[in-house]
């Protein structure tokens, strides 16, 4: 759209022909021009039959330059696949079928052409050759890469295990970063930045052999990937880049020469077509020339603007009033039509300017009127419209629920002076009325006011002054909101930062709280107390300020450790000098408090003194020294009293089975002395001859009796040794064998029989047959001769009869089960708890050791891997129930 001319202007008119004018000038030029044009034409007719031929030629070039620019186009593709996307066995045939295909056309080419185009042949198949070279050499690079990334996984598998096994937390962090980044660097193919993360990972210090050695692996992996994917590149640049664009420009050069040589030839054509048909066609090309050139003169110069004048007007009169009028600068009739069109137009522009400014402004002030009634109505924060002298105006809701009142006008009615009626202190209008006369408006003015209910509220009001023509104040327009809530909260963080203060100053350890740049922001008094320094003058100094104040020292170094791993550093202990001159030990956390970005805001340290338990250690620890050796001692002299224990019990069994095989020895001894006296009878009366028939039998019965006696005696003597032998020879014998354990109880029982006749007591003994062990028969007959001989000393005090019961069953297929019991007197609570105690007796002052059943308990849960529990209660006896394994622990045995 062109700019509106100021009015009283006038725009400077071109110069223009008038219409005679134009028409005079259109027929001379339309003859000039059929003169040239049937003289050039008759000129280039001459050559077209010498041309024609050799245009044809000239063809068949062309095409087979397309052919060959199209067959090394497939070759660069084919052979971009194949370097992009190796691995398949498609895109390799691909690349071969493309390269023959080229070499074919180029021989078949070659015969065809002329000498200068045969070298031109002969220079693509050198290219083509060389481009073969090429991607051999790439197809080779290629199988080495896969080689190696076919190792990869192993490679990284050994590497994050080396990683996850390493002791060294942070770097196991950096090793991980840099194997994030070789990853992302490989899935982006970007093995310029894998390398550098291999490079930062072998420059690494990695104390760990086998993770060095897994690091270098891994780096080294991937180092010549990426040596392998450069090689590729530059081939592919270097080589299949640059002999393409050679082979292309060769094609080129061939496509150019023979468009030269077409481009002379079709000159040629032309110029001899012109010169062979002159004649025929001047008259005609002269008449139709000048008629049109004639027509289009008149048409262009005089109907066209006017056409599109014309057009112009007629969108004016549609209502587009910013239609450009053309020709208004032209300095002729057409001219003059146009600038009485621009006329009419811009009348109608201003004519409509000005109806539509009234339009919108009206517009305007409605919408404006709309949108602060909205506002007033609907606005969550309190509106008001008051007098300074306190007569309240106007009110929105939100102000009359603010205050208690239903609706605005309530609110109005029920206030007559601001001051006196809503404020709770007066001051605080005056203060209000002197800001909005010195500033004229207030922001965020806070006071308390009294709503309807007598509940008191705080108000935040912003408002400004109204004024007249004169400059007087007329009244004040504000907005207020209600902050209670907000200030009951400051209240309530305020003394929770006072009482957290408090607490922190009455804790006896050391709290603070320190900035990303490590100066205190917080101290407790305790703290403050080991530097000799107030707390507030510690805040924004350094650990390194305070302690030099006293020519002291500590680093800041796990402070740095906190900002650089980002999380809690668990407890440690350092120790540092006090403000006295004292060393003090500490035991330390300190933890990282995040800002809403995730960045480390501060850092609070947490230590308690520590220096009274280093203290109490050492002495704990001289105090275990002593026990240890003390406890030494005491199981030495266990070990001592147990010996003495076991000899005392295989005395008393040797007392017993040597009592038992006195009997049948005596009765022995004297059947043999009777039988002797008989032989001697006998053969005093063999020597004199008087032997009767009634002597001879007499003393075959005797000799037939004692002999029976005998026997059976011996026999019992026998199987009392052979018992005893047996049992000594377990209790002896320690190594682990395989038994009945049926006939070894039996066994243990012969030898305890002997001692019942004297206590008057009756010993049951029920076992399963065939119960199988592989276990130890001398610790196993220790314990029941230990329980017989406790039984016999405590469970039948005064001599008193009873019974003892032994039952032997399987329990499952990998137990068996042994219960002792008697229904002797029973154990009390107290002597049932403290029974397998080493040295507690209730006979102490009768010999008791206190170790019979203390043995007994070590036995069976040590050496024979089992497990024993004790029933008993005052008066109804006692039973021991033993469980114990077929075969016996190793481990146990080793003890």
């Amino acid at each position: 759209m062109t700019a509106e001319l100021p009015p009283n202007s006038q725009a400077p008119r071109a110069f223009s022909l008038s219409i005679g004018q134009l028409t005079f000038g259109s027929f001379l030029l339309v003859l000039a021009v059929i003169i040239i044009t049937s003289t050039a034409s008759v000129i280039a007719i001459r050559h077209i039959d010498t041309t024609f031929a050799e245009l044809q030629r000239l063809q068949s070039v062309g095409d087979i330059a397309e052919d060959i620019d199209r067959r090394t186009n497939e070759l660069r593709l084919a052979a971009r696949d194949f370097v992009t996307e190796p691995g398949s066995q498609s895109q390799s045939a691909q690349v071969a079928q493309a390269a023959q295909s080229l070499s074919e056309i180029l021989k078949k080419t070659r015969i065809e052409l002329a000498p200068e185009q045969q070298d031109m042949i002969d220079g693509v198949t050198q290219r083509l050759a060389t481009y073969r070279g090429g991607i051999e050499r790439i197809s080779a690079l290629l199988s080495r890469r896969a080689e190696i990334v076919a190792g990869l996984p192993a490679l990284r598998d050994a590497f994050d295990k080396a990683v996850d096994s390493s002791g060294d937390a942070a770097l196991a962090n950096a090793l991980s970063q840099d194997q994030s980044r070789i990853a992302t660097a490989l899935l982006a193919h970007n093995t310029s930045a894998a390398e550098q993360a291999a490079q930062s990972m072998r420059a690494m210090t990695v104390t760990d052999p086998a993770l060095r050695r897994a690091v270098d692996n891994y780096a080294e992996a991937i180092i010549a990937v990426s040596v392998r994917e450069g090689q590729i590149a530059d081939i592919d640049r270097e080589v299949l880049g640059a002999e393409g664009r050679l082979i292309q420009k060769v094609t080129e050069l061939l496509r150019e020469l023979s468009s030269r040589r077409g481009y002379v030839l079709a000159r040629d054509f032309a110029r001899t077509l012109a010169e062979a048909k002159w004649q025929s066609i001047v008259l005609g090309t002269a008449g139709v020339l000048i008629g049109l050139f004639a027509s289009v003169l008149v048409v262009r110069r005089t109907v066209r603007p006017l056409a599109r004048i014309a057009g112009s007007i007629r969108k004016v009169a549609g209502g587009e009033k910013s239609a450009f009028i053309p020709g208004a600068d032209l300095d002729n009739e057409i001219g003059d039509i146009a600038r009485a069109a621009e006329v009419f137009r811009q009348t109608l522009v201003d004519a409509d300017s000005a109806r539509e400014a009234a339009l919108r402004a009206l517009a305007e002030q409605r919408l404006a009127e709309e949108s602060y009634h909205k506002l007033f109505e609907a606005s969550v924060e309190g509106i008001y419209v008051t007098t300074p002298g306190g007569t309240l105006l106007n009110a929105n809701p939100a102000l009359a629920r603010m205050m208690g009142y239903a609706t605005p006008q309530d609110l109005i009615n029920g206030i007559d002076d601001i001051a006196t009626t809503v404020y709770v202190d007066p001051a605080a209008r005056e203060q209000y009325q002197k800001l909005m006369q010195r500033d004229g408006t207030v922001r965020d003015y806070e006071y308390q006011v009294r709503a309807r209910d007598g509940t008191i509220l705080w108000l935040s009001d912003s408002a400004t002054v109204v004024r007249n023509d004169e400059g007087e104040v007329v009244r004040y327009e504000g907005t207020v909101r209600d902050i209670t809530d907000q200030k009951r909260a400051e209240d309530a963080i305020a003394e929770g930062r006072r009482m957290l203060q408090m607490v922190i100053d009455t804790v006896p350890a050391v709290i603070n709280v320190k900035n990303s740049e490590l100066r205190y922001v917080m101290m407790n008094r305790y703290m403050a107390g080991i530097f000799g320094i107030d707390p507030q003058d510690a805040l924004g100094q350094t650990t390194a300020e305070l302690m030099s104040r006293y020519g002291a020292a500590k680093t800041d170094e796990n402070d740095k450790r906190v900002l650089s791993v980002r999380r809690e550093l668990g407890f440690y202990e350092e120790e540092y000098k006090d403000s006295a001159g004292n060393m003090r030990q500490w035991l330390v956390n300190k933890l990282p408090i995040l800002d809403s970005q995730g960045d480390i805001e501060n850092i609070v340290t947490v230590a308690l003194d520590i220096g009274d338990r280093k203290r109490s250690e050492q002495e704990m620890r001289k105090a275990k020294d002593s026990a240890e050796a003390a406890l030494r001692n005491l199981r030495e002299t266990q070990n001592s009293l147990i010996e003495a224990e076991k000899l005392a019990a295989l005395g008393r069994l040797v007392a017993g089975v040597a009592h038992e095989v006195n009997n049948p020895v005596g009765i022995s001894l004297t059947v043999a002395s009777a039988l002797e006296r008989k032989t001697a009878i006998f053969a005093t009366q063999v020597e004199r001859g008087d032997l009767r028939r009634s002597s001879l039998n007499d003393f075959l019965n005797t000799a037939r009796d004692a002999s029976s006696q005998l026997v059976a005696n011996l026999n019992r003597a026998a199987e009392l040794i052979q018992s005893f032998k047996q049992v000594a020879a377990d209790r002896n014998y320690s190594d682990q064998r395989t038994f009945d354990l049926g006939d070894l109880t039996e066994q243990v029982v012969m030898s305890l029989r002997p001692g019942l006749r004297k206590q008057n007591l009756t010993l049951n003994v029920d076992c399963e047959p065939n119960l199988i062990m592989n276990s130890y028969p001398g610790p196993y007959g220790q314990v029941l001769t230990n329980l017989f001989l406790n039984a016999v000393a405590h469970a039948f005090p005064d001599g008193k009869a009873g019974e003892v019961e032994i039952q032997v069953h399987a329990s499952g297929g990998d137990n068996v089960e042994v219960i002792f019991a008697d229904n002797g007197c029973g154990m009390s609570l107290d002597v049932r708890r403290r029974a397998f105690d080493p040295f507690f007796t209730t006979r102490r002052d009768q010999g008791g050791t206190g170790l019979g059943l203390h043995i007994v308990y070590s036995i069976v849960t040590t050496r024979l891997g089992g497990r024993l529990s004790l029933d008993s209660a005052p008066g109804n006896g006692t039973r021991i129930q033993m469980i114990l394994p077929r075969v016996a622990p190793l481990e146990q045995a080793a003890e």
